[in-house]
């Protein structure tokens, strides 16, 4: 399809993140984002559509199992772009855990790219501890926020992405130039998403299947 002397390495300033489209052009209204909280079992998902940031679900899986239902998610929420969090020390380092993040970013943003998605890395220090602080300020009993934790800390993790119009986030790019290629066109305007969304506004609890 594409003609390996045409094509370059893509550039963050050529396919900038959705709060920075949003910084430059406050009537901006595309473009969808899910953020997510990758744990050791449990991944926290929180959706932001136009200004409003919520909490969406929290998945039970790993694997290839895990990255195929964020793709799912993704259609199905007309998202055009993944905002992962990065654990990082208290020292601004990258951690053990950091390693496995990056390795799961890294086979997202091949399948994602093949769509025109585009997955991004985002510092989640102390994301954990702002979501515990949100969910009792909201009123939030200790058994609910005990299985809510993870997706509202993909809320903070968001958060902080638009409060920071994207600065200090990494582009995850996959290696192969005609994926790349992909991410500077972006996503097929006619793509039909699937319609069955999840319940807006509501929290769907573990969804393992």
């Amino acid at each position: 399809m594409f003609k390996g002397s045409k094509i370059r390495v893509v550039s963050l300033v050529e396919i900038p993140p959705n709060a920075l489209r949003r910084k430059r052009d406050s009537n901006w209204r595309g473009g969808f984002s899910l953020g997510v909280d990758l744990g050791m079992s449990r991944t926290g998902l929180a959706l932001s559509k136009g200004f409003s940031v919520r909490p969406l679900t929290v998945l039970e899986l790993r694997g290839q199992k895990l990255e195929h239902r964020l793709l799912e998610i993704a259609q199905r929420q007309e998202v055009d772009e993944f905002i992962i969090g990065l654990p990082m020390s208290s020292d601004g380092k990258e951690t053990q855990q950091s390693n496995k993040v990056r390795s799961v970013a890294g086979r997202l943003a091949v399948r994602a790219a093949e769509r025109g998605w585009r997955v991004y890395l985002q510092d989640e220090h102390g994301t954990s501890t702002e979501a515990m602080s949100l969910m009792i300020d909201k009123g939030l009993s200790k058994s609910a926020r005990q299985g809510k934790i993870d997706a509202y800390a993909a809320v903070m993790v968001l958060e902080r992405y638009f409060s920071l119009s994207g600065q200090g986030i990494e582009l995850v790019l996959p290696k192969q130039l005609e994926l790349q290629e992909k991410l500077r066109v972006g996503p097929p305007r006619d793509m039909d998403f699937l319609t069955d969304e999840l319940e807006d506004g509501s929290f769907t609890g573990n969804a393992n299947s």
